[in-house]
């Protein structure tokens, strides 16, 4: 069965580096630095948020920021159109 990819991934800094951002302790900072100036940062991060994902580098921040954000902003409903400004 195909995989659906959401077309922003296309465009991510991280595209061709599998699994370098799904890493744990003191490696996540030099993983973190690759989202820096990523043009889809923000989508990355809705996508995490948005489902939940609760391992690796999503839009810059690691498993513990988005559990931390996630818990202080319940009243968001969308994170994607948080993001974009909608």
């Amino acid at each position: 069965m195909a995989q659906l990819v959401a077309e922003w991934t296309l465009q991510a800094k991280c595209a061709g580096s599998k699994d370098a951002l799904f890493v744990e302790g003191a490696r996540q900072r030099d993983a973190r630095q690759v989202c820096a100036g990523c043009d889809v940062r923000r989508e990355c991060l809705a996508e995490a948020l948005d489902n939940r994902i609760e391992w690796g580098i999503w839009g810059g921040m690691t498993e513990r920021e988005r559990r931390h954000l996630l818990r202080s902003r319940t009243d968001v409903e969308s994170w994607k159109a948080m993001l974009a400004g909608d």
